[in-house]
């Protein structure tokens, strides 16, 4: 399966990214998570939940996303109960998809860039629905 991006070249969905490396990877994380601390909307959100744990974070963070780049499986957590309880809505995870699309496209040529953007919303689409937010979320009887 693969998925074909603006400039007409497929990068596969499931194997690894190619050209991708883990320096890259951290560079996105330490970038882009030093852009949502700064956020007046979301930084305080992190601020809060991660208080004392920062690093912590950010090295899970790089292992979540070298296991979808690389396939290194690194990463054992659970989003979902991560982010439960965070009062999070629709027009946070768009400002956080803003930042991160944003932050990818300035570090990465295109193709790299579109790699991760589209994991990352397809990544924001499952958080809401599973956190039962945004337009997609099931509304159960």
């Amino acid at each position: 399966m693969t998925h074909h991006t603006a400039t007409g070249r497929s990068i596969p969905i499931i194997t690894p990214a190619e050209g991708v490396t883990e320096e890259m990877i951290r560079e996105l994380v330490v970038t882009f998570y030093d852009r949502v601390l700064k956020d007046p909307e979301l930084g305080p959100i992190f601020h809060k939940a991660l208080s004392g744990r920062w690093s912590e974070h950010l090295a899970i963070m790089v292992d979540f996303w070298s296991s979808i780049a690389l396939r290194t499986a690194r990463y054992s957590g659970k989003p979902q109960a991560a982010h439960f309880g965070l009062d999070l809505t629709p027009e946070l995870f768009t400002r956080w998809l803003d930042l991160f699309e944003t932050t990818a496209r300035e570090i990465f040529e295109p193709d790299t860039a579109e790699f991760f953007i589209v994991r990352a919303q397809r990544i924001a689409d499952s958080l809401q629905i599973g956190l039962g937010i945004g337009p997609k979320a099931l509304t159960l009887p």
